[in-house]
């Protein structure tokens, strides 16, 4: 009996990654990422083949590659995260600079995007297809801005040692913010560029 008291006791507690200020922020942004969407899919529904042909003009490969960036620039502030519990920030610093390329990748590659749709002629007055494309990747784009900014200023507070497993909090709520951002293109991409 007293061994299995000792064993819940040595139990750690679960706790909130970050600070619960960014948890409701994070909410707030979803909510009104849903509600993007939302009006999306009920546009949509009563403009389908006209939503269609637009979505043609898309260039899937160029979300696939920037799906691929986002995913991968998660991954590398999962292994940050990870070395300054470990004690390790200062070296694995490194991993958050590798998730910023990604992210100026993803940016790149969504200007080219831009430029291309431009060239074309496209606006949000183009249709309503291409208001809701604009506005949705447009408003995600500076929420990868923010993002990168974020993480800009966690690798520079990894670098100085600013972080670890005393002090975790400000780390893992810029991680937090940057996950959001990700997962947010994983539903966009999806549903703007794929679904029919």
């Amino acid at each position: 009996m007293s061994h299995h008291t000792l064993t819940l006791s040595a139990t750690p507690s679960r706790r909130l990654a970050g600070d619960l200020a960014i948890w409701c922020f994070i909410g707030a942004e979803l909510v009104a990422f849903a509600a993007f969407f939302g009006a999306y899919a009920f546009t949509r529904a009563s403009h389908v083949a006209e939503f269609n042909l637009a979505q043609q003009g898309l260039n899937r490969d160029a979300g696939a590659v920037n799906t691929l960036l986002l995913l991968t620039a998660s991954a590398f502030v999962v292994r940050a995260v990870q070395g300054a519990l470990a004690g390790r920030a200062r070296a694995d610093a490194v991993w958050l600079l590798a998730a910023i390329v990604c992210g100026i990748g993803f940016l790149g590659v969504k200007g080219v995007e831009y430029a291309a749709a431009f060239d074309q002629g496209i606006s949000l007055s183009s249709s309503t297809f291409h208001m809701f494309y604009l506005s949705l990747t447009f408003f995600h784009f500076m929420h990868v801005i923010l993002g990168l900014v974020i993480l800009v200023v966690l690798w520079a507070g990894m670098r100085a040692g600013r972080y670890g497993p005393q002090d975790m909090n400000g780390l893992e709520s810029g991680a937090a913010y940057w996950h959001m951002v990700d997962l947010v293109w994983l539903i966009l991409f999806p549903l703007v560029y794929v679904i029919h």
